[in-house]
């Protein structure tokens, strides 16, 4: 079992741990009661997370009040979901005296931390990712949030959590493309802080793929290291947090583009190429990147292009709406290498031409 701290904003005075290990669902709420004596737990959790067995594991024979989300996924992220689940607590009669549990993967993560967020103005929540991209990234950091009508995550707040508990055995019971999808951001991670980790990751490709829990438990705990430094210097993503969207600009344009018929994954994939041509285009490229970056994400089964019928007009209208945009106009995360990012003038996030960003479209595909 291993073990990282995340510091939370100044002025709050205190950390959350992220446990990481086997086979811990079993003790998840006992180990809250502990951290958070007198809290009554209520459960948000997905139709595939509780047919999995998960949310059985998880309550471990307690009485826990819970909402199981249906249908399952991107599409359920909005502000139906989020009011249904804060009616469901009124009528339960829970108070400020609740603790919101996230068992699931990313959009489970984020729709119980809005609503604990907002439920009687804040009650505490902790996470239990059961994806490979809610273990990577998406329970670290406190960001919360529903998608709009125009963009993703338009929506939300942030409110960190009192602990995020790493079951690496959850991620058995997804289906090969969503666990292959999930991996994705322990790709990111490595491009945007750690040469070796990308590394790691050609080479035990295998490994990966094969579901071993003991690669696993080092992936997340290279995933959490890297996220919790990051998170730690910039919370509210002011500035330096913005290399965690390396690859999310195109990734989340395509994504929305998609009618969210893409997964995450799928689509920063295709992000993370495009982020590599702009920086080939502009001079930062070399050391064969492109090349290693489409070599991993092709062993992994995710996309190299942009859907067919998705337009470059169509894209950069959605990248308007990027939450890093200034006056309308997309800013990119870049790589100066592999393991770093480019910084300029104390900015974490660059402007492009957008001739640059068209051209690295129509690159991988779009019309």
């Amino acid at each position: 079992m291993r073990h990282v701290s995340v510091p939370v904003p100044p002025g709050e005075g205190r950390s959350y741990p992220i446990t990481i290990g086997s086979d811990l669902l079993g003790a998840v709420c006992a180990r809250l009661q502990e951290m958070q004596p007198g809290r009554r737990l209520f459960v948000v959790t997905d139709a595939n997370v509780a047919g999995a067995g998960h949310l059985e594991a998880l309550s471990a024979g307690q009485a826990v009040e819970r909402f199981v989300i249906d249908p399952p996924g991107e599409t359920s992220k909005h502000w139906g979901t989020v009011g249904a689940i804060l009616e469901a607590m009124e009528a339960a009669c829970l108070g400020r005296d609740t603790l919101v549990v996230g068992l699931g993967g990313g959009t489970v993560g984020d729709i119980a931390g809005f609503v604990a967020a907002v439920f009687k103005r804040g009650v505490p929540v902790a996470h239990v990712p059961t994806t490979t991209v809610a273990q990577a990234d998406s329970a670290i950091g406190g960001k919360t949030g529903v998608d709009s009508t125009w963009s993703k995550n338009a929506f939300g707040a942030f409110w960190h959590p009192v602990g995020v508990f790493v079951d690496v055995t959850t991620p058995a019971t997804l289906d090969e493309v969503q666990y292959r999808s999930g991996l994705v951001e322990s790709v990111k991670h490595a491009l945007i802080a750690d040469a070796e980790y990308f590394a790691f990751l050609e080479e035990n490709v295998g490994a990966l793929l094969s579901r071993e829990p003991a690669v696993l438990e080092e992936l997340a705990w290279r995933n959490c290291r890297i996220k919790a430094e990051v998170v730690a210097e910039d919370p509210t993503e002011k500035n330096r947090r913005r290399v965690l969207n390396y690859g999310h600009t195109v990734g989340h344009a395509v994504e929305s583009a998609s009618g969210y018929g893409l997964l995450h994954g799928q689509a920063v994939a295709v992000g993370l190429l495009a982020a590599a041509w702009i920086e080939e285009a502009l001079g930062w490229g070399g050391g064969q990147r492109v090349e290693r970056i489409a070599g991993l994400l092709e062993t992994l089964g995710m996309p190299l292009s942009i859907p067919g019928d998705q337009t470059v007009e169509a894209l950069m209208a959605i990248m308007q709406r990027d939450k890093k945009a200034l006056g309308g106009r997309p800013q990119f995360v870049l790589l100066e290498a592999i393991g770093r990012v480019l910084c300029r003038e104390g900015q974490w996030a660059q402007p492009v031409a957008p001739e640059v960003v068209e051209a690295a479209l129509k690159r991988l595909g779009a019309k």
